[in-house]
């Protein structure tokens, strides 16, 4: 089922002109890796000072309402050209391991993050401004640090679609 989502995307005449444009392609993937930087550059910003190792002399709010609008401005632009990449191309995308994931990865971040608003955050007057957040605080962002490091590297490995585990192969996507 999810197949044929994927092959109908891609039989789009919109679909078709992002794959055969000259320009529309590399612009996206350009856009996205800017994104991408922008959003995983400031969050690690953020991460660090949540794990107690950057930025100890400044109140974990005042970072958070400084990096946050320029966060979701990386985070917008890498979402609506990750979209288009993947919609100019789906069934390249359908049988890649690192595709799939990287969006696993990203799922758990988010869950990261959700968790970490909920619960953690709650409290942060308590701890605000303490050099060493508390465990809780420190765990989320090493997790953040370690969940978005890998989102990165392996949207990288999306290009390398041949150098998969085996047991991936043996699904037979590509069929």
């Amino acid at each position: 089922m999810l197949r044929v989502l994927f092959e109908t995307v891609e039989a789009f005449p919109t679909s078709v002109a992002i794959r055969e444009s000259l320009n529309a392609y590399p612009i996206l993937l350009t856009s996205h890796v800017i994104g991408m930087c922008v959003f995983a550059g400031l969050v690690m910003m953020m991460d660090f000072r949540l794990a107690g190792v950057g930025n100890k002399s400044t109140s974990i709010t005042d970072i958070q309402s400084r990096l946050f609008p320029w966060q979701m401005l990386g985070l917008t632009i890498s979402a609506i050209t990750g979209f288009l990449l993947l919609y100019g191309q789906p069934m390249r995308f359908y049988p890649n391991f690192y595709f799939w994931t990287k969006n696993l990865l990203m799922v758990l971040a988010g869950i990261n993050i959700w968790y970490f608003h909920t619960k953690t955050y709650q409290t942060v007057e308590e701890w605000n401004t303490d050099p060493t957040p508390p465990f809780a605080a420190r765990l989320a962002g090493i997790l953040s640090i370690v969940l978005w490091g890998a989102v990165v590297i392996i949207g990288r490995m999306i290009a390398y679609p041949g150098l998969v585990p085996q047991w991936w192969v043996d699904f037979g996507l590509e069929a």
